[in-house]
């Protein structure tokens, strides 16, 4: 039993190893560059931040492989973090861009991907409501308006019956 609980652990800590190995390198929380959102159609707005710089100094950003060119990261009111924006310009074409930042006075180098879609990842906005056209429509908004009108022409059509049923038998008006 105690052999098979060692080997147990001993197989749970090499897994363990393994995963910490294959992390990536610049992960947004251990201090590289988080990209928000991280997929974009041409012309939205992208907010970048990073805690990599030591004391949440300023950073360059460059976004030159998207066609956005350079922006500044400055510090913020959180705790040893930078932020900055850039626009994906209209002319950018799809695919997966690599955003750099180096942190003021020759410090560290991070990087984050952009993914640039045609299409957007939000959901649609369907539309809902009557369209005011002034012809109306068999069943209104209202159901007070509708039942009305329904009232008025079954009292029309009842009296025009009534009419015509005394004109055949020859009563007159």
């Amino acid at each position: 039993m105690r052999r098979t609980a060692r080997l147990l652990s001993g197989s749970a800590l090499a897994v363990a190893a393994t995963g910490l190995l294959a992390a990536p390198a610049h992960s947004a929380g251990a201090g590289g560059l988080d990209v928000s959102p991280s997929s974009v159609v041409p012309g939205d707005r992208v907010t970048v931040n990073t805690s990599a710089c030591v004391d949440g100094g300023a950073a360059e950003g460059d976004a030159g492989a998207v066609g956005a060119g350079s922006f500044t990261l400055a510090p913020t009111s959180r705790e040893k973090e930078a932020i900055g924006q850039f626009r994906v310009p209209p002319s950018a074409q799809p695919g997966t861009y690599e955003i750099t930042a180096a942190c003021a006075g020759g410090g560290r180098k991070v990087t984050g991907d952009l993914v640039v879609t045609l299409t957007s990842q939000r959901q649609p906005v369907h539309p809902r409501g009557s369209v005011k056209t002034g012809v109306g429509g068999a069943l209104g908004p209202d159901p007070v308006q509708t039942a009305a009108g329904v009232a008025a022409l079954a009292v029309a059509a009842a009296g025009g019956t009534w009419l015509l049923h005394r004109r055949a038998r020859g009563d007159g008006i």
